[in-house]
């Protein structure tokens, strides 16, 4: 009985109050109003998908364990592609093969468009006005359609190919210095991200006059990323919300809702008082502000909205491009083949001129096979953002009723035996003769999801993954450290709403001399 409570990472906050008796307390609580509540709304039999006996109260919560997405994928192992499970108070339909995603995903991506209102979302993302977290309407449609044409649009995207430019040669720059010593690539990575959102975002930097650590970027961005993903105790029992107080969990939302709301009224404020002419170039925020400014519709865009927005760009694309990169690299230099491979096509095409060019990436056919390859193994977030159907659907036979919360386990489908030809191994070779792509229409392959909610950044983040994944292969040539083998790398991961490696990668890395 104590898996479940493992849950409850925040009780570190408890202080003085001891944890059983809250636990004991809780306990109580719930069980009250599980007989009380009795058999109402049980009065029709549902065909639901199979799945794992549960217990009284807390159903399956104990079956989660630490990372979810691999305890889901032992249990559709064992009871199919779709099953049913009963998280607390939320009824849950887990998928995790390409033709239940489908089902998911496509064929019935209306009903299910919306998005459960989980707790830590509501209070980070200015009550879910987001991209992301906005529950199916009218204002997600909007403001999903200002980012498509507006903010996200091919051609935007393409405008900030400079920014992409520069930060590339930046970051060869700070992993050169330190040769012939060691460098953390981890470190020089989650920089270059940092930077290339920010600059695209809100038009500069914060490397330099050390504004990354004033700020505490990383501290942000991992508080963000453990309190979103983290499965707290509150999300499985919505009428007990009042738990996220006692815990800790809600004071800690606050202050990181805090920091990031502070950090956004300074740039914001940059932009009001900046001295800009018509005709110069646009970053993200520019794009959001006079969208707000001309925006003639009945739900004109508030401050807070523009808010939210950003915090999805600058959070998510910061952490999906990082992850991607440091993944592939770790990935790269325990298949030194592999890595040979790639750079070979990539210094075959870049030639003596040792800067890649944006243009120079549709020819590189195996560098696209690592990164989808790279994606498969290690998507960015390993299960989807959670959906929520609005009607009462079927699939496969089984009857689903409205207000059950969908799982996608994209990492389970990545590896799933039934799709893939030795699941485990780093294989790019598998997508030279294969159409299979990333961009929403092939459902073996979801590191950006499908349908309506699937990331509209996907351009984006594209881009600048191709780009410095083929100037760092070109740039260098990468070893372990001395006396440090393949075998010896930690590869344990961090469960969140993204999926970090929890040591960094530490390599040597001798510039190539063409």
């Amino acid at each position: 009985m104590a898996a479940p409570f493992k849950l409850l990472h925040e009780s570190t906050a408890l202080g003085t109050i001891q944890p059983y008796f809250l636990l004991a307390t809780t306990f109580l609580i719930i069980l009250l109003k599980h007989l009380l509540k009795g058999n109402q709304g049980r009065n029709r039999k549902l065909n639901l998908p199979p799945g794992p006996s549960k217990l009284p109260i807390i159903g399956n919560l104990h079956q989660l364990g630490n990372m979810p997405h691999l305890s889901l994928a032992q249990l559709s192992q064992k009871f199919g592609p779709i099953i049913h499970l009963q998280l607390g108070e939320i009824p849950t339909v887990v998928v995790a093969s390409a033709r239940t995603a489908k089902e998911v995903l496509k064929t019935h991506d209306l009903a299910l468009a919306s998005r459960p209102q989980i707790f830590s979302a509501k209070h980070l993302f200015y009550n879910c006005t987001d991209i992301v977290f906005s529950p199916y309407g009218a204002y997600w449609r909007h403001i999903r359609k200002i980012c498509t044409l507006e903010v996200l649009s091919v051609k935007r995207v393409d405008s900030y190919s400079f920014i992409r430019q520069e930060e590339v040669a930046r970051l060869v720059h700070r992993i050169a210095e330190p040769y012939p010593g060691t460098v953390n690539l981890s470190k020089m990575i989650g920089i270059y991200a940092n930077e290339i959102v920010c600059r695209a975002t809100f038009g500069r930097g914060f490397t330099e006059g050390g504004e990354y650590d004033k700020h505490g970027f990383q501290n942000m961005l991992d508080e963000y990323q453990e309190l979103l993903g983290g499965l707290s105790l509150g999300d499985f029992f919505p009428s007990m919300e009042w738990i996220h107080m006692i815990t800790g969990m809600k004071s800690r939302l606050e202050n990181t809702f805090r920091r990031f709301d502070c950090f956004f009224n300074e740039v914001i404020e940059e932009h009001l008082n900046s001295k800009k002419k018509k005709g110069d170039h646009q970053d993200l925020l520019d794009v959001l502000l006079e969208s707000k400014n001309k925006d003639v519709s009945d739900m004109p865009l508030t401050m807070d909205n523009i808010k939210a927005i950003i915090l999805d760009m600058f959070a998510a694309g910061t952490d999906t491009n990082f992850i991607t990169l440091e993944w592939g690299m770790t990935e790269l230099v325990m298949n030194p083949r592999i890595m040979k491979k790639a750079q070979d096509e990539v210094r075959s095409i870049v030639g003596d001129r040792r800067n890649v060019l944006e243009d120079d990436l549709p020819q590189m056919k195996y560098l696209k096979a690592v990164i989808k390859e790279i994606f498969r193994l290690h998507p960015p977030v390993p299960v989807l953002v959670p959906r929520e159907s609005m009607e009462e659907i079927t699939i496969d036979g089984y009857v689903i009723p409205a207000k059950t919360r969908f799982f996608v386990n994209a990492w389970a489908i990545g590896r799933d035996p039934e799709t893939w030809k030795n699941p485990e191994k780093f294989e790019p070779e598998r997508f030279m003769e294969s159409n299979i792509d990333f961009k929403g229409q092939d459902f073996e392959l979801l590191p950006f999801g499908a349908g309506r909610r699937s990331c509209p950044a996907i351009a984006f983040a594209t881009v600048s993954v191709e780009l410095a994944l083929a100037q760092l292969l070109y740039s260098f040539d990468w070893e372990l450290p001395q006396g440090i083998q393949a075998k010896d790398l930690d590869l344990s991961e961090v469960f969140g709403i993204t999926m970090h490696k929890i040591s960094n990668l530490v390599v040597v890395a001798k510039p190539y001399i063409p």
